[in-house]
This record gives C-alpha cells, structure tokens and sequence, in this order.
C-alpha cells in the first residue's frame, strides 16, 4: 500500500521538536514538512522556519492559501473571527492541509500525519478527519515527552525557541484573539505596524456590525491608550510576582515564566495554528 508522512509546522516550539525528532528517530521515514501560511505571521516565525530547515536539511513546504484573510473577511462579510467563530482556522489552515492531502487519499494512498501534542497535554485532541486513509500519530504522546522534554530536543540540535517566545506565548497570525492584553501591548512595543493593521481591521469590521473585537471586552484602540497600558504592565508584573512566590514552594523547578502558565490559556488555543 502507498503510503506518505506529513508534519505540519506552526512556526512554534512543539511542531519544530517534532519535527527534528521524527528526523533522528525515524530517518527512514520520507516526513513531508508543511507550513500553512496565512500572511499574517510574525517575521520572526519565517526566520526560525528558515533555521529549522537549516537542522533538517530538508525543505518545508508553504501551503499559500489561494484564498487569503482579507478574502474570506470579505466573504463573511467584515466580521472578524472570534473564539466563537473561528473560520480563520477553517479557511486558513485546515482547508489549505486538506486540499493538499486530498488527492493522496482519492487515490488510495494512505497518509500518516504527526502531530505535537505532548504527554502532559491530556486535553488537546489531534486533528481528526473523519477518513481511515487520513491517520493521525501523536508521537510525543507515545513516548513520554512533556515540555521540558521539548526543550531538551530543540537546545539540543541548536536550534532554541523561535526569537518571538522572548515577548509572545504563540505563534500565529499577528491579531490572534487569543492573545493576551500584555501580548496586545507588546505587540505594539516589538511591531508597531502589525499593531496599526489590527487596529484598521477592527475598526472596519465594527463599522460593518461585527459584534467582536481583537480582545475580549475592548478595542485595540482603548488598550492603546497609554493609562491603559500602564494598568496591563502592571497587572501582569503582580501577576508573575504571584506565580514566582507560588513557585518557591519547590525548590527544583526553575523553568522559566511564560505567559500560558500565568494565564492558564493553552487549553483554548488553536493547535492547528499555535503547536
């Protein structure tokens, strides 16, 4: 039976260890690396794509969606996605996957697709197609690997975090509604023009009766205004004093803070987009 191995590649941690551990666990497996391409990315993830490729030594391949964010914010008619409606993550980065895959499966081959998700990550579920020649493998899952684990794989092969975990927890469109407000304003501190496109997009879908925003409950123009970003850097210092004094409690962990474990927001995000 014809058979093919694809790895998509958020532009993340995980999805990048994954990929440089499939390739030294199971080098005789011809593992097509994928990265789905909204437009919308941080530079910094296409740099770190550009190294990652350097570990491999294998191209990764751009999924360009023939149909991009601004088409389909047209086609549903300037309302942005939200958690609620998520049609970015259809439109952007499942369909793009699937119409890649699909005339593989037409014609009777079977695809095996790995996906990052880690041992200590009981409540996310792979991508699940509905077709028996479409298989999803959680590697990590199978053999133990947590996130330190992770960690251990990408400083390993020399290839560290992408630069963009110094002040984001994602990877991922620019105006991903699951960022945090501290992410909003370090959005505007590292990429004041991705910020000011978020802005335009907000601004016109609320002319045109989006009911959402950017950020749960205000407008990237109010979080802007600098009383307003003085109270966010605030509130997210106490709240990492908070997480430092519950962590002393154990003496032998010393990872790093990072935004997920203050805010407790990884179980709500897109793995398709963020792993």
């Amino acid at each position: 039976m014809a058979e093919r191995h694809v790895l998509g590649l958020s532009g993340g941690r995980d999805s990048a260890a994954l990929a440089v551990y499939m390739s030294h666990h199971r080098p005789e497996l011809d593992i097509e690396y994928f990265f789905t391409d909204t437009g919308k990315e941080l530079p910094e993830v296409y740099e770190f794509l550009g190294r990652l490729e350097g570990v491999l030594h294998k191209p990764i391949e751009r999924l360009n969606p023939e149909r991009d964010f601004d088409y389909w914010l047209r086609e549903y008619k300037n309302f942005l996605p939200s958690p609620q409606t998520r049609w970015c993550t259809r439109q952007l980065k499942i369909k793009p996957f699937e119409d890649w895959v699909q005339p593989s499966v037409a014609s009777g081959v079977t695809v095996h697709s790995y996906v990052a998700i880690r041992s200590d990550e009981d409540y996310r579920e792979g991508y699940v197609s509905g077709k028996d020649a479409l298989r999803t493998h959680l590697p990590f899952r199978e053999a133990g690997i947590d996130k330190a684990g992770v960690m251990e794989i990408l400083e390993a092969a020399g290839l560290g975090l992408p630069e963009y975990y110094r002040w984001r927890s994602r990877s991922g469109c620019t105006f991903c509604f699951y960022q945090q407000k501290i992410e909003w304003v370090r959005l505007m501190d590292e990429h004041p023009d991705s910020f000011e496109d978020a802005k335009r997009y907000e601004k016109n879908a609320l002319e045109h009766g989006s009911p959402f925003t950017w950020s749960h409950g205000e407008s990237l123009e109010d979080i802007a205004r600098p009383e307003r970003v003085a109270q966010i850097r605030a509130d997210h210092d106490r709240r990492v004093e908070r997480l430092k004094a519950r962590r002393l409690t154990n003496a032998l962990r010393d990872t790093p803070i990072e935004i997920e474990d203050i805010y407790k927001s990884a179980a709500k995000l897109c793995l398709t987009c963020h792993k």
